[in-house]
C-alpha cells in the first residue's frame, strides 16, 4: 500500500534512486523490483550511508526506511533538504515502514515526503509511486499518429478529436490545482482522459494520466509532486495538439 502525501543522476536521467534500508531481503527486494522497472538504485544500510549518498551524488528519487540506525526517513530527509550543497537535496522522497499510523504518515507527509510506502510493498504499489512523481518512459512520445489514426478512423476525424482534447486539456490545466482537494473526481476526470488519449493517439499523456489515476486510487490524496508531473506532461500535449481555426 502507497500512501502519498530532479536533478539529473549519475546514471540516466531520472532513473538513479537511493534505496535506504538496515534490513537485507528488504534492500535486495527492492533493488530487484526497480531494476525490473527500469531504474538504476544504490543501495545504503543505514541513515548515515543514506546522507552521504545524497550529499555526494544526484538521485531522482530516496526510498527510506524510517527507521534505521544512524537516523530514519525523517532525519535523512531533514539532513539533505537542510544542505545547500547536497546534489539530493530536491530529490523526490517516498519512506518506507512496516507500520504507517496517521500519525507518522501525517508528519512524513508534512516533512515533504510525497509518498509513504507500507512493507512488505508489491512492486505494481512502487511503480505507481515513482511514475506518479517522476513520470513515465522519456521514449514514449507526445503525439502518436500512427495510434490515433487506427483509434479514430481517418485523418480529419484524428484533428477534430485533438482539437477537441486540446479545449479540455486548457480548461483542465486551469482546474488542476482545485482538483487536488478534490481526490474522487480527479480519479473520474483521470479516468475520462484516458480514454480520450486513447482516441487522439497522444500516448504519453494517456500514460501519465493512468499513473496519477492509480496513485489516486491507492491514496485518496494529492500530493504537489504527482501534480506537477502531470502538469508538465498536459502542456506538453497543449503544445504539441492543433488549436481549431479561428
Amino acid at each position: 500500500m502507497v500512501e502519498y502525501g530532479t536533478p539529473p543522476s549519475f546514471a540516466s536521467p531520472g532513473r538513479a534512486i537511493l534505496v535506504a534500508d538496515d534490513d537485507a531481503p528488504t534492500r535486495q527486494f527492492l533493488d530487484l523490483a526497480l531494476r525490473s522497472l527500469g531504474y538504476q538504485p544504490t543501495l545504503a544500510d543505514d541513515g548515515e550511508r543514506a546522507v552521504s549518498l545524497g550529499r555526494t551524488q544526484s538521485f531522482a528519487a530516496m526510498l527510506l526506511d524510517c527507521r534505521m540506525p544512524g537516523g530514519g526517513a525523517l532525519t535523512v530527509l531533514a539532513a539533505l533538504r537542510g544542505d545547500p550543497s547536497a546534489l539530493s537535496r530536491g530529490a523526490v522522497a517516498l519512506a518506507t515502514s512496516a507500520e504507517v499510523p496517521a500519525e507518522l504518515r501525517d508528519r512524513l507527509l508534512a516533512a515533504g515526503f510525497a509518498g509513504v510506502i507500507e512493507k512488505p510493498c508489491q512492486i505494481t504499489s512502487l511503480r505507481h509511486a515513482l511514475a506518479a512523481t517522476l513520470g513515465i518512459d522519456e521514449d514514449l512520445g507526445v503525439l502518436d499518429d500512427e495510434l490515433g489514426h487506427a483509434a479514430s478512423g481517418d485523418a480529419r476525424t484524428l484533428l477534430a478529436l485533438r482539437q477537441l482534447l486540446r479545449e479540455e486539456l486548457t480548461e483542465l490545466d486551469a482546474a488542476l490545482d482545485a482538483l487536488a482537494d478534490r481526490p474522487t473526481e480527479l480519479i473520474e476526470r483521470m479516468h475520462r482522459l484516458r480514454s480520450a488519449c486513447g482516441f487522439c493517439g497522444t500516448a504519453r499523456l494517456g500514460a501519465q494520466a493512468k499513473a496519477l489515476q492509480n496513485h489516486l486510487l491507492e491514496t485518496r490524496a494529492v500530493v504537489p509532486a504527482a501534480i506537477d508531473r502531470f502538469r508538465i506532461e498536459l502542456r506538453k500535449a497543449l503544445a504539441a495538439l492543433p488549436p481549431r481555426p479561428a
